[in-house]
């Protein structure tokens, strides 16, 4: 029989997955991976304030997260280039974040925990936030999915049909930072990027539909959970990573049905 801290570890990373596989996917579709990592890059920065304050990690994080994604919408729309908005927020983030936390002497001990992740320590407290905030997620999304498709498809479809697609951006925006606060725990906020994306891409061929993609990537991210425990255990590996290593390795499997799709 499996011990309970292995048994909440897997609960948890299976929680974050029914977030990660439908929103990973409008990830993909919008191109806005880069998106995402300035938002979990913006996570430590969220940690260090929590602690510095002595507030809630999740709503430090959450509150840093949604500041992030407002910013760089707003700052986007005004004409800026995207990519270099991203650049330079995400790794001024990061960088604000690890230097304030270079203050706090027990926050650096923990420093990579909260950079790769530390599954195995999440409580019942933790698994309560993650099963939560994805729910959350995931209702929002059932919400307005296909309102979210058809601004996926085109700002000038969406128009037409009486829908703002700045209001379905900030849907995502609001379900982007949600996530990456519930996950930083579970796989860190370098690699919350990757397990919104990989599984995502990963489901993308051959499907016949979005729905048929987001349940895809959900499953993928379940696999990929399990088999990165299952590894982390097995040959002693940071569990985090091997998450996404096992994400990745499935990615691999799914390229000659991608060539075949």
């Amino acid at each position: 029989m499996f011990d309970d801290f292995l048994t909440r570890a897997a609960l948890a990373g299976i929680g974050l997955t029914f977030a990660t596989g439908p929103l990973g996917s409008f990830v993909v579709w919008r191109r806005m991976a880069y998106f995402g990592d300035a938002t979990a890059h913006a996570a430590i920065l969220g940690v260090a304030l929590s602690f510095a304050f002595g507030a809630s990690v999740y709503l430090g994080t959450l509150g840093v997260a949604l500041a992030m994604a407002v910013t760089v919408a707003r700052l986007s729309g005004r004409g800026h280039a995207m990519d270099t908005v991203l650049g330079v927020l995400a790794h001024s983030a990061l960088a604000f974040g690890l230097v304030a936390a270079s203050f706090q002497s027990g926050l650096r001990v923990d420093l990579t925990a909260w950079l790769f992740g530390d599954i195995l320590a999440v409580s019942k407290a933790d698994l309560a936030v993650v099963w939560a905030g994805s729910a959350v997620v995931l209702a929002m999304l059932a919400w307005r999915w296909q309102a979210l498709l058809t601004a996926t498809i085109n700002d000038e479809l969406a128009m037409a049909s009486g829908l703002d697609p700045r209001r379905e951006q900030m849907v995502l925006t609001i379900a982007l930072a949600l996530t990456v606060a519930v996950a930083i725990k579970i796989v860190g906020a370098l690699l919350i990027a990757a397990l919104l994306i990989i599984p995502a891409a990963a489901a993308r061929q051959p499907v016949r539909s979005p729905e048929a993609m987001a349940a895809g990537a959900t499953g993928v991210g379940v696999v990929s959970v399990l088999l990165g425990l299952w590894g982390s255990l097995q040959f002693d590996t940071p569990a985090g990573p091997s998450i996404v290593a096992a994400a990745t390795f499935l990615f691999v499997l799914s390229l000659p049905l991608r060539r075949r799709g």
